[in-house]
């Protein structure tokens, strides 16, 4: 199956070019989601298509940043719409659509059993107390180093934006998929608890460990790279 194109003027796939693992459908004129929706609960396959070219690209983009494997990704794509066009009938209005689509989504991403490199084990437990700076002899905490110029340098240098990608990579997978869908996909609260059947404590909880965790890497980075000026 060739792989989708991920960019904003690519060529999104419909349900039955899905199923054939074929990608490519010419997009059509953008159109009214409540429409479509209805359109495609009737069994209309050109409203199921239209609302595949208009979330194709954002899910493509979410399934890659979770698993880094295009094979996988394109797996997620297909099953996430072929899941859509199954699931529409009993789609009811009473959350966001794009919330419902990235609930089957999210579950397609973490049923996917293929580990990447910078995949944790899942059951791997990260205490926030080992990711905060370790007080001195006389016990006083160090403070959290502000690197706010070298992060300019290194943002120059096209550095910072690599090893965020790494980072975000090495985070477990119950961490990582909270942090995309808040900061990168821009769902709240509340809609990532849907997504993820979990407490909205629950996922502020696992936003902050995300957060921390990566504020602590690449303050690792940056520093080293300050020493290195």
């Amino acid at each position: 199956m060739r792989q989708p194109r991920a960019h904003p003027g690519g060529d999104p796939p419909g349900p039955e070019a899905m199923a054939r693992g074929d990608p490519t459908v010419t997009p059509g004129p953008p159109e009214d989601e409540g429409a479509l929706i209805a359109a495609s609960q009737s069994g209309d396959p050109g409203a199921q298509d239209a609302l595949v070219r208009r979330y194709q690209d954002r899910v493509y983009g979410f399934a890659m940043r979770m698993c880094r494997n295009v094979e996988d990704a394109k797996d997620i794509l297909q099953e996430t719409f072929l899941g859509m066009v199954r699931a529409l009938p009993d789609f009811r209005g009473e959350s966001r659509f794009t919330t419902w689509l990235y609930r089957i989504a999210a579950n397609a991403c973490l049923k996917k059993r293929r580990r990447g490199v910078f995949d944790p084990e899942p059951e791997q437990v990260i205490s926030l107390d080992a990711l905060m700076p370790r007080p001195d002899a006389e016990g006083r905490k160090p403070e959290i180093p502000d690197w706010s110029e070298d992060a300019e340098r290194a943002l120059l240098r096209g550095e910072l934006a690599r090893e965020m990608e790494a980072a975000i990579d090495a985070l477990p997978r119950e961490y990582r998929i909270v942090l995309l869908l808040r900061d990168v996909e821009g769902f709240s609260a509340e809609e990532t608890a849907e997504m993820l059947r979990l407490s909205v404590p629950a996922i502020k909880s696992r936003l902050h460990r995300a957060r921390v965790i990566l504020r602590q890497r690449l303050g690792q980075y940056l520093t080293g790279e300050s020493g290195r000026q």
